[in-house]
């Protein structure tokens, strides 16, 4: 069977470190194409690693079968889109969008073209982190949980100080891969009450379908002293905690490059439709929970502190 060729949108840092040496080094996956919005970057990172730069984005579609996406969330839903109606398969970036709205574009624009497409919650692809999950959801009965993220980010010079995490923060940027953790480890969630605290902090309470209930902070302006990732749930077994994300990226977006062309190949061509735990449905309703936790934000931070 040909392997699935493979363009990379983004020539940016996470580009670099983990799209760019995963899409490499996937059996199964031959890494073609690069496109970027900066045409020199694209040219330097594709010629080290034997792929083809594209300024034109519809003739970098045509010479591929498939494309991962690390550009920013509202550059990455526009180009996903055109991307799904010329029937290439994706490999999505959380969040899927930055609208409730874009997200349902994006997800009815795969649905429409019947190809796989895939979200990196780049924990859900650790397997660490798929044993413990298979260990709490067999346990059961959980009353709750807890995540709490103190990222570092915003840091002045630091990779990942970039303009749309300035703008949006952690709750776009950080709690999406919190609620898929939590949603996976305690069930859907069907609704979210949110209030801010300073800078970018955002405090999510979820409420999960069978009773459970989960709170997570976070944000990306901590000081280096006090980053901190942690999740726990607790219930009548007691009190349970997440791996920590790991640091090799790349090995986790290995396992879902795998697995997205095993269902480009497979589940997509058989039913028309690729289900997965991370497949773009589960993209959207995340990116659902934030966008209403965004809004109740902004609705507390326009009343007048006397009122």
């Amino acid at each position: 069977m040909r392997p699935l060729r493979f363009g990379l949108v983004g020539t940016g840092y996470w580009a670099r470190i983990t799209h760019a040496p995963a899409l490499a080094t996937t059996d199964g996956i031959e890494f073609t194409a690069v496109w970027g919005r900066d045409q020199r970057a694209a040219a330097d990172l594709a010629h080290g690693y034997g792929a083809s730069a594209y300024q034109d984005f519809d003739a970098f579609l045509a010479a591929i079968d498939a494309v991962a996406f690390a550009v920013p969330p509202d550059v990455q839903a526009a180009l996903a889109i055109r991307a799904a109606h010329a029937g290439k398969h994706l490999m999505l970036e959380k969040p899927v969008a930055l609208t409730a709205a874009g997200a349902d574009a994006v997800l009815d624009a795969v649905r429409t073209a019947g190809v796989a497409a895939l979200v990196f919650f780049t924990s859900q692809f650790q397997a660490d982190v798929r044993t413990w999950l298979a260990d709490v959801t067999a346990t059961g009965g959980w009353a709750g949980g807890s995540a709490l993220w103190l990222g570092t980010a915003l840091a002045p010079g630091g990779p990942f100080n970039t303009p749309w995490r300035r703008d949006k923060g952690a709750l776009w940027d950080l709690a999406p891969h919190l609620i898929a953790l939590l949603w996976a480890s305690l069930g859907p969630v069907t609704s979210v009450t949110a209030d801010a605290g300073p800078g970018d902090v955002a405090h999510l309470v979820l409420h999960h379908r069978d009773g459970a209930s989960s709170v997570l902070t976070v944000t990306l302006a901590a000081p280096e002293s006090a980053e901190l990732l942690q999740v726990h749930l607790w219930g009548p077994a007691g009190r349970s905690s997440a791996p920590r994300e790991s640091g090799d990226a790349v090995q986790a977006l290995r396992t879902a490059l795998t697995e997205l062309a095993a269902g480009a190949t497979g589940a997509t061509a058989a039913t028309g439709e690729f289900a997965h735990r991370c497949d773009v449905r589960f993209g959207r309703d995340v990116t659902l929970v934030i966008a209403e936790a965004e809004r109740q934000i902004s609705a507390r931070r326009s009343v007048p502190a006397n009122q």
